[in-house]
């Protein structure tokens, strides 16, 4: 294999595939499924909020509304066979996320499993319902949205980056494992996004992009076959130099830019 050769098969044309995508309410996950219904997908949303995902059905015609707790096991399972009866997807985007800032000297447990819950937990559980039919049918596409939060420790995430970094890891084992049976895996690592999950930041977020911003970047990531997608890359490029410094250096810096 050339080193040149995408890690995926590119994914190019949308019209007519079937794509869900979980944690479609608001942010990145609610702007992809705008951008894929554009380019015609068949886009299945789903979220604990069903007025959201009414909202965007009346705005996005011929889209389908499966409304899903993803830290419900029972409920996961159970939405992946009412999607199933539509369609297999061909493509399943998990983008549900719990994040709030948090430090050593304010652990909160019940705050710390439910990032576990909603940001590992669930995705786990949408594949243990669905990598059997996808398996079995030999093709498809399974991408996580994880973040730059899980590439090293950083101030304030304390109970959202070891989620992430778990996130990450899962998906790189997942394409191990499923390359051999014609499925694809992508892990998608945004930077800063302007979404409900940033909008309580008391800092500046460097290189902040809209939502519309990153799901152009993520259908690009795929359009090119990609496993890793980050975003945006004037400040994710940092973020992997942070990644592979020197922990001595790593920490120094770390603390200089915001302790």
């Amino acid at each position: 294999m050339s080193w040149l050769t995408p890690l995926n098969p590119p994914q190019t044309e949308w019209r007519g595939k079937s794509v869900w995508i979980i944690g479609a309410s608001s942010g990145i996950g609610r702007a992809t499924a705008s951008a894929l219904h554009a380019q015609g997908a068949q886009v299945t949303v789903s979220a604990r909020s069903l007025d959201a995902l009414e909202s965007f059905v009346k705005e996005h015609p011929g889209s389908t509304v499966v409304p899903l707790d993803c830290t419900d096991r029972a409920a996961v399972h159970a939405c992946t066979q009412q999607v199933q009866t539509q369609a297999l997807p061909d493509c399943v985007l998990y983008c549900a996320g719990h994040y709030k800032a948090m430090r050593a000297d304010g652990i909160d447990i019940e705050d710390m499993r439910r990032h576990m819950a909603v940001n590992f937990d669930g995705a786990f559980y949408l594949l243990e319902a669905l990598l059997p039919a996808l398996r079995a049918r030999g093709s498809g596409h399974v991408a996580l949205v994880s973040s730059v939060a899980g590439y090293r420790g950083l101030p304030n995430s304390l109970a959202y980056g070891p989620t992430k970094a778990a996130l990450t890891n899962l998906a790189e084992n997942l394409y191990l494992d499923l390359k051999a049976n014609g499925i694809g895996v992508s892990v998608i690592n945004p930077g800063f996004v302007d979404t409900p999950l940033t909008a309580g930041n008391r800092f500046s977020m460097p290189g902040l992009i809209t939502p519309a911003q990153a799901a152009q970047a993520i259908l690009k990531g795929w359009a090119q076959g990609r496993f890793e997608i980050h975003f945006p890359k004037r400040f994710t490029w940092w973020m992997k130099a942070l990644r592979v410094m020197p922990n001595r250096w790593y920490f120094f810096l770390v603390r200089k830019a915001v302790l």
